[in-house]
């Protein structure tokens, strides 16, 4: 598979690389924004690829929790989130229709409210018409964006099926005759003196918002001699290193304005929220409690046919440490 590093792109069947659940939540069409410290390189098909990492309990119930707050505002309430979260498997793909920067997005008035609470990074891809593979393979992912393997992309695109979102969004363009003017500075030049709308610090929404900035952040914290996999060769697990390390620092989500109040919200509430088992709620039946012994966790987690919801690990120790690291 190899990799462009061109400024100008020049991708054939360009892949990006996400952790989980953010891959999983983009493909599914739940996730409409994709968070990045540096503007998209294209327009078009983007295949999404999940990276080696295994996602905690803690991220999943964080950002889910996220969505359905957000998805609320627009009056949807019945979302339904991937059964599974498969790590090193290409998902499925998405068409990037342009890129805002934060402030700009958050302030677009012609699109959903919760759309522009996407609105956490530098710049905001926007996209629409998920599809996803119905069988996920295995592959390995790089950093940034790259081409897929002509073999792989052959083989993909004959298994893809359109997505039901819970509220599909077509990004308006500035202008009609030229399907790539949704670039960065297009929405603050035709409406400079737009303002992003403020919200209540101790609303759910702001609760919310500071469960996802944790859930992002936490990949900064983790150990990086736990990532990869079992079978991964050395320069793989280095390569994993990378992937985090990218990753991390695209969804460095950070809240705007007075949404920075929930810094206010003791660790016992946002806890409670995450770890009684009531917020989000979930679909009965949906956590098994089947746990069998004697295989690794890899072997649980690896395939497309695994469930990371059996297994949870307890979150309260990872949003406790990065809520404390947030006051400082």
């Amino acid at each position: 598979m190899r990799r462009n590093n061109s400024p100008s792109g020049n991708y054939r069947n360009p892949c990006l690389t996400m952790h989980q659940p953010w891959a999983s939540l983009l493909v599914y069409g739940i996730k409409r924004v994709e968070g990045r410290s540096w503007p998209a390189p294209i327009t078009g098909r983007l295949w999404i690829h999940a990276a080696s990492k295994v996602p905690d309990e803690s991220t999943i119930k964080a950002m889910e929790y996220f969505y359905k707050e957000i998805y609320a505002l627009n009056g949807v309430t019945d979302i339904q989130f991937p059964q599974h979260y498969p790590v090193s498997r290409l998902l499925g793909c998405v068409e990037v229709v342009g890129c805002l920067t934060r402030d700009e997005l958050a302030c677009w008035e012609m699109v959903p409210e919760g759309v522009r609470l996407e609105a956490q990074t530098d710049y905001c891809w926007l996209c629409e018409r998920p599809q996803r593979l119905l069988i996920p393979f295995e592959m390995r992912g790089y950093q940034g964006v790259y081409n897929l393997e002509r073999k792989i992309y052959e083989a993909a695109v004959r298994g893809l099926t359109p997505v039901n979102s819970p509220l599909p969004v077509k990004f308006p363009l500035p202008d009609p005759r030229d399907p790539f003017s949704l670039k960065p500075g297009c929405i603050s030049a035709l409406t400079p003196n737009l303002k992003a709308t403020e919200m209540d610090g101790s609303s759910s929404i702001s609760q919310a918002i500071a469960g996802a900035r944790v859930a992002a952040t936490q990949f900064s914290k983790k150990d990086q001699n736990s990532h990869g996999t079992a079978q991964n060769s050395m320069p793989d697990r280095m390569n994993a290193n990378h992937e985090d390390t990218e990753v991390a620092r695209s969804y460095n989500l950070r809240s705007r304005g007075s949404s920075m109040e929930q810094d206010n919200i003791s660790s016992t509430d946002l806890n409670k929220k995450f770890d009684d088992g009531t917020s989000p709620s979930y679909p009965e039946g949906k956590r098994s409690s089947n746990k069998s012994e004697g295989s690794s966790k890899h072997a649980r987690y690896s395939g497309a046919e695994a469930d990371l919801r059996q297994y949870p690990q307890p979150p309260s120790k990872i949003f406790a440490a990065a809520l404390k690291s947030l006051k400082q």
